[in-house]
C-alpha cells in the first residue's frame, strides 16, 4: 500500500526532510536489522512528524528519537482522515498478522442476524459474522448495539416470530413463555402452529428486513384500504395505530442499514491530489482499495461526460472479494467509525432497489468534497442517530 521509498542516514537528514510533504501521510520506518520491527503510523503532517522522530536529539527529553535505527522511509500521501485510516489497517495487516488488531482496537459493528440455518429461525444482534456462504442473513452496520436491539425488538413486535434463543424440541405439553400468552409468538415450541405457518411468518421478516419496512408499510396501507372500503372503521383506526407506531421505526433507519449481502456504495473522499477524489466501492461490507478520479478531463477525454467517465473508472476496477469473514468485520468496523461521526469528510452514496450506483448523485457529491463544502446527507445522519425522523427527496425530484 505504501507508494514513495526514501533511503535515509542521519548525515542526509534535512535533504529528506525536504523531500517529503508537509501533508497527510501514512509511513513506515525501517531497520537495516532483519529482526528489527518498522514503525508504522498515520500523521496529519509528514515532515514534522520525520523530524520529531529523526531529528537530532534533544538533551532532557524522553521523546522516541529513531535517528541512529532508521535506514529507510517509506510513505503515501493521504487526502483525509478515513483514508489514512483505511491505509494504515491495510499495511499493518500485511505486516503484523498476528497483531494488527490490538494495534487497531476494532470495535466491530453491530449487526441484526436472522438466523436462518435455523430449524426455527429467530434474530439476534451480534458483532460477529458466520460464514459467508451460509444461509443466515445480516443487516447492518447500526451506530450502536443498543441502537440494534431497539430496531429489532419494536421490529418484531409487530411479528409472531419466536423470541427465545433454545434449540427447540417441539412438545405439546411445553408451557411455553410469556410471548406465547400474550399471542406475540406462534409458540412451535409447543406446536402451536404448524411448520409451513411458522415458515411464512420468517418469510414476512425477511422480506421486512429486506425492504427496510417497506413491505409492512404496505402491507398494513392496503388493510387499512381494505377496511375503509368495507365500512370496518374500528378495525381501519387499529391498522392506522399499527401504521403510525411502525412509521417512526422505520424512517428513522439509518441509510446504511442494509442486508449485508446486498449493500453495495460509492465513498468519495478528498485526494491529495489537486482538482481529484478518492473513490472507495463498497460491496457486501468489503471496502475496496481507494483510486483516485479526477475531476478534469484529459484532452482525448474532453467530449466524454463526467458521468461518463465515473462509470468507466468504476467499471474498470477489479471486483471486490473478501478472503473470510474476519476480513469483512474489520472492513465494517471502519466504515462505522466514519458514518456515524458527527462530523464527518466526504460522502457516501449507496445503490438504487436496481443495485444501480445514482450517478446524478455522485456527480454532484464528487462537486462538493472537491469545494470541502457540506455534505447533503450530514444533518439527516445526525437525525438519524438523535432518533428524529428524517424523508428523503426523490433524485428526479431533486435540483
Amino acid at each position: 500500500m505504501l507508494t514513495e521509498r526514501l533511503e535515509f542516514t542521519p548525515e542526509s537528514d534535512m535533504e529528506v526532510f525536504c523531500a517529503v510533504p508537509a501533508a497527510p501521510a501514512v509511513f513506515l520506518l525501517g531497520s537495516s536489522g532483519s529482526q528489527a520491527e518498522p514503525y508504522v503510523s498515520k500523521t496529519a503532517n509528514l515532515r514534522r512528524r520525520l523530524q520529531r522522530l529523526l531529528g537530532p536529539v534533544e538533551e532532557r527529553t524522553k521523546r522516541l528519537n529513531l535517528r541512529e535505527r532508521v535506514r529507510w522511509i517509506a510513505y503515501t500521501p493521504t487526502g483525509s482522515d478515513f483514508e489514512s485510516g483505511f491505509v494504515l489497517y491495510k499495511t499493518l495487516r500485511g505486516i503484523f498478522p498476528k497483531s494488527y488488531g490490538d494495534r487497531l482496537r476494532f470495535r466491530f459493528a453491530p449487526l441484526v442476524k436472522l438466523h436462518l440455518e435455523n430449524e426455527y429461525p429467530r434474530a439476534s444482534v451480534t458483532t460477529r459474522l458466520g460464514r459467508l456462504n451460509g444461509r443466515s442473513l445480516y443487516y447492518g452496520p447500526f451506530p450502536s448495539r443498543v441502537a440494534a436491539e431497539k430496531f429489532m425488538n419494536d421490529s418484531l413486535d409487530f411479528f409472531k416470530m419466536r423470541r427465545c434463543v433454545d434449540s427447540l424440541h417441539p412438545d405439546p405439553a411445553f408451557p411455553g413463555c410469556i410471548y406465547s400468552e400474550m399471542k406475540m409468538c406462534l409458540a412451535p415450541c409447543f406446536k402451536g402452529c404448524t411448520d409451513e405457518e411458522y415458515s411464512a411468518e420468517v418469510n414476512r421478516v425477511q422480506a421486512y428486513l429486506d425492504s427496510r419496512g417497506d413491505s409492512l408499510l404496505r402491507e398494513f396501507s392496503a388493510q387499512r384500504e381494505a377496511a375503509s372500503s368495507s365500512l370496518a372503521f374500528e378495525d381501519a383506526a387499529a391498522t392506522h395505530a399499527r401504521l403510525e407506531k411502525l412509521t417512526p421505526i422505520v424512517s428513522q433507519l439509518p441509510e446504511m442499514v442494509q442486508r449485508l449481502d446486498r449493500l453495495l456504495a460509492l465513498m468519495i473522499q478528498p485526494s491529495h491530489i489537486p482538482d481529484s477524489v478518492t473513490l472507495f466501492r463498497i460491496h457486501c461490507g468489503f471496502i475496496s482499495d481507494p483510486v483516485t478520479f479526477c475531476i478534469q478531463a484529459t484532452e482525448h477525454a474532453k467530449s466524454q461526460s463526467m458521468e461518463s467517465r465515473l462509470q468507466n473508472t468504476l467499471d474498470s476496477l477489479p471486483a471486490a472479494t473478501t478472503k473470510s469473514a474476519l476480513e469483512t468485520m474489520e472492513h465494517l468496523a471502519l466504515l462505522k467509525r466514519w458514518y456515524y461521526r458527527s462530523r464527518r469528510t466526504g460522502e457516501i452514496f449507496g445503490a438504487n432497489e436496481k443495485g444501480s450506483l445514482r450517478m446524478r448523485r455522485i456527480v454532484r457529491g464528487i462537486g462538493r468534497v472537491v469545494k470541502g463544502e457540506q455534505p447533503e446527507d450530514l444533518s439527516t445522519v445526525g437525525k438519524m442517530i438523535r432518533g428524529e425522523g428524517t424523508k428523503e427527496i426523490p433524485e428526479e425530484q431533486q435540483p
